[in-house]
């Protein structure tokens, strides 16, 4: 039997983000993917690689979720970029109607390309209708900052402490993610489960970011639950596949590299 796993995200068009991410890290780990897209990002080349960003219309995000959940027996699912307050509202529609084992969601907080106006309606809609409903959440430094309500995360205490006030805003699991930004010569991520804290901890590869790193954590972590694994274990395995993603970067004519997704199967061949 194949295990299934579904992701809600969106879409982008250089393969180092977003759905194109997801689904090959669940083909990596050996799920089926299924996905539905949310919104098209397309980084301009013509501009300095800003993005471009479209929405996909609300009443075409319900008709994938409707058609992915009637051919498939899904109970795990990522959610990904929603970006606007119609996408979130259809997509909490959607997980409402039915039940869910897991469900895993990448707080993409600001949509680049949006006007700040609707960059904070779109937040605001996700922390009240998506984050409660999540049973993993895994905000990078500059999203836990701002769900916990801090100015700053200088230190690995501060990402608990901000780990601990995600949690009382209703996820199961919060996966604070320090990565480079965090000071230091580790990469740390703080899992907490409302009672322990859990210090994740890998050398840092380089300093500067890498494109598809919260994503592929995040997919890794649905593609091993969806497997049956416990949330513990399943974080623990997605900070040693991303980290192997890291390293086997792929560059491109972006001024970013991007996360290799295959790394950590081509390490154990």
């Amino acid at each position: 039997m194949v295990d299934l796993a579904y992701v809600i995200a969106g879409s982008e068009a250089t393969g180092g983000a977003g759905l194109q991410v997801d689904l090959k890290t669940f083909q990596e780990l050996g799920v089926y993917g299924v996905g539905t897209v949310t919104c098209i990002v397309s980084f301009d080349p013509k501009a300095g690689w800003g993005h471009r960003f479209v929405p996909v219309a609300p009443d075409v995000i319900a008709d994938q979720i409707e058609a992915a959940t009637a051919a498939h027996d899904l109970d795990v699912v990522k959610i990904g970029m929603l970006g606007t307050p119609d996408t979130i509202e259809v997509v909490a529609a959607g997980l409402r109607s039915q039940s869910w084992r897991h469900v895993v969601l990448d707080p993409v907080l600001i949509c680049k390309g949006q006007e700040p106006g609707a960059a904070l309606d779109t937040d605001t809609a996700l922390r009240e209708q998506i984050l409660p409903l999540a049973t993993v959440v895994t905000p990078n430094l500059f999203e836990a900052r701002t769900l916990a309500g801090m100015e700053s995360i200088d230190s690995v205490d501060d990402l608990i402490e901000a780990a601990r006030r995600i949690h009382d805003l209703g996820p199961s699991h919060v996966i604070a993610k320090g990565g480079v930004e965090l000071p230091g010569d580790d990469a740390v991520d703080v899992l907490f489960d409302g009672t322990e804290v859990t210090v994740l901890r890998a050398p840092k590869v380089g300093q500067e970011r890498v494109s598809g790193a919260g994503c592929t954590l995040a997919a890794a972590v649905t593609a091993e639950l969806a497997k049956g694994a416990p949330v513990e274990s399943a974080v623990e395995f997605a900070k040693e596949f991303v980290t192997a993603g890291i390293a086997g970067r792929i560059g491109a004519h972006t001024p970013f590299d991007t996360v290799w997704q295959g790394a950590y199967v081509d390490a154990l061949a």
